[in-house]
C-alpha cells in the first residue's frame, strides 16, 4: 500500500506457490492479492473477491479490496457500492479513503466530505484519509483545509512523505515550480529516512515526468537517472519511462517499455493504460500524430481510472496525449474534446499539473479552428492559474509568445 512494489511482489509469490496449503478464504484472499499485484490481472483479481464474498458475504475486507479495484478501473459508481457495503460490516479507514476517492471521481465533494467526517467521528485517523481529505480541499480552494492535512501528516513515517509530494503537485499546478522542486525534495529525503527507496525513487521519478511536461527535458532525464539509481520498481520504471519519452529521449523510454512489457504481460493497466501512453509519446517523438492516435485506441477504457501508481496523484494522461496528437494532426476540435475532459473531471485530475496545462492546449486546439475568442479565453485561464508562477518555465514562455501572436 505504499508503493513498495518490488518487496510486496516477492512476498505475494511465495504465498501463492503455497495457497494450496490454507483454508479456502485464504487461497480466496492469496489469489486475489496475487492476480492483483503480481501479474496486475486487475479482472481476475476482481472476480476472485466477487467468488470471496459469495461464499463469505460478510467480509469487509473483501468488499474493501474489489471496491479499490473497481477505482482503479475507473468504476466508480461500482467502487462506491462495494465500499459502502464494507462499512456497514465493519467500518475501516481504508474503506473510508476509497470511499472519498469514489466520490471525488465522480464530482460529488460534499459526499466525499461527509465521509471524511464519519470518519474522524469514528476516530479512524489513517494517512489514506487524510490525503483524500488534501485532494478535497483542494478541488474546494480551501488552503487552510490543505495546511491542516500537512501539518497532521508530519513527523508520520508513511504520510509526511506523500503530502510534501503531494504539496509539490500542488505547487507546480500553479507554476511556481521552484517551490515544487523544494516540496519534491522533501519527500524524498523524508521516504529515504524510512528506508522506503521505492517510495523516494517515485516522488524523483513524479518530479521527473513534471519537469519533462513543462519542457525541462535535461531535468526530466536527470531526473529520472536519479529515480532508477534509488529503486528500479515497477512503479518507477512507469513514470521514468513516460517522462523520458515526453522529453524526447527515445532510446531510453522503448527500453524502459520493452522492459515492463516483458516483465508485465498481463498487467491490465500497465498494457491498457500505460503502455499505449508511453508508445503514443514516443510516435509523437517520431512526429507520428496519427499512430499516436492509433496506439492510444487500447487505452479508451481505461483512460478515466486511476491506476497504479497514480491512484492517488490523478491524471487522465491517455487524453492529454491523444489531444496532443490531434493538434499535431490539426484536429483542433478533436484536439479540445480531449483537453475538456481534465476541466470535467476535476476529482479525477486532482492537483496534477495537466490539469492547469489542459487550458493551455485547449487554447492551442482552439486556435487550431480559427475560434480566437475561445482560445482567448482558454490563454487567459491559464494565465490565471499560473499569475504566479516562475517566469522561465519553457512551456510558460512559449504560452505567453503564442499568445501575443493570437492578439
Amino acid at each position: 500500500n505504499l508503493n513498495q512494489s518490488g518487496l510486496a511482489a516477492e512476498n505475494l509469490k511465495k504465498a501463492y506457490e503455497l495457497r494450496e496449503r490454507v483454508s479456502e478464504r485464504e487461497r480466496f484472499y492469496i489469489e486475489a492479492t496475487y492476480y492483483g499485484f503480481v501479474t496486475g490481472e486487475v479482472e481476475k483479481a476482481n472476480q476472485s473477491y466477487a467468488q470471496l464474498v459469495q461464499a463469505y458475504p460478510d467480509d469487509f475486507a473483501a468488499h474493501t479490496n474489489l471496491g479499490n479495484n473497481l477505482n482503479l478501473l475507473g468504476q466508480y459508481e461500482k467502487a462506491a457500492v462495494e465500499t459502502r457495503l464494507s462499512l456497514q460490516t465493519a467500518p475501516g479507514g481504508v474503506a473510508y479513503s476509497n470511499l472519498m476517492a469514489s466520490y471525488l471521481a465522480l464530482n460529488r465533494p460534499d459526499e466525499a466530505k461527509a465521509v471524511f467526517q464519519e470518519a474522524q467521528n469514528r476516530k479512524l485517523d489513517i494517512p489514506y484519509v487524510h490525503l483524500a481529505r488534501y485532494y478535497l480541499a483542494f478541488l474546494q480552494g480551501d488552503a487552510s483545509a490543505m495546511q491542516e492535512q500537512a501539518a497532521w501528516a508530519m513527523g508520520k513515517a508513511g504520510a509526511e512523505d506523500w503530502i510534501m509530494s503531494m504539496q509539490g503537485d500542488t505547487e507546480a499546478y500553479y507554476g511556481r515550480l521552484a517551490k515544487a522542486r523544494d516540496y519534491s525534495q522533501r519527500a524524498v529525503e523524508s521516504a529515504k529516512r524510512n528506508n522506503a527507496k521505492e517510495t523516494a525513487a517515485l516522488w524523483r521519478a513524479n518530479e521527473a515526468l513534471r519537469e519533462a511536461e513543462f519542457g525541462n527535458a535535461a531535468r526530466a532525464r536527470q531526473g529520472t537517472t536519479d529515480a532508477l539509481a534509488l529503486s528500479a520498481g515497477r512503479d518507477v520504471e512507469l513514470l521514468s519511462a513516460l517522462a523520458l519519452a515526453r522529453a524526447g529521449d527515445v532510446g531510453q523510454s522503448e527500453k524502459l517499455a520493452e522492459k515492463l512489457n516483458r516483465d508485465y504481460p498481463l498487467d491490465t493497466t500497465i498494457q491498457g493504460y500505460w503502455l499505449p501512453t508511453v508508445r503514443a509519446a514516443l510516435q509523437l517523438d517520431r512526429g507520428n500524430s496519427q499512430r499516436a492516435i492509433d496506439v492510444l485506441q487500447r487505452a479508451s477504457s481505461y483512460e478515466s481510472a486511476e491506476p497504479l501508481p497514480f491512484q492517488y496523484f490523478g491524471s487522465i494522461y491517455p487524453a492529454y496525449v491523444r489531444g496532443e496528437a490531434y493538434q499535431k494532426a490539426g484536429r483542433g476540435l478533436q484536439a479540445a474534446a480531449e483537453f475538456q475532459k481534465f476541466l470535467d473531471h476535476r476529482g479525477i485530475v486532482m492537483n496534477s499539473p495537466l490539469g492547469a496545462l489542459a487550458h493551455l492546449q485547449l487554447a492551442r486546439a482552439y486556435a487550431l479552428t480559427d475560434d480566437k475568442s475561445k482560445s482567448r479565453a482558454a490563454y487567459q485561464d491559464f494565465f490565471g492559474l499560473w499569475k504566479d508562477a516562475d517566469p522561465d518555465i519553457p512551456i510558460l514562455k512559449e504560452a505567453k509568445a503564442e499568445y501575443a501572436k493570437l492578439k
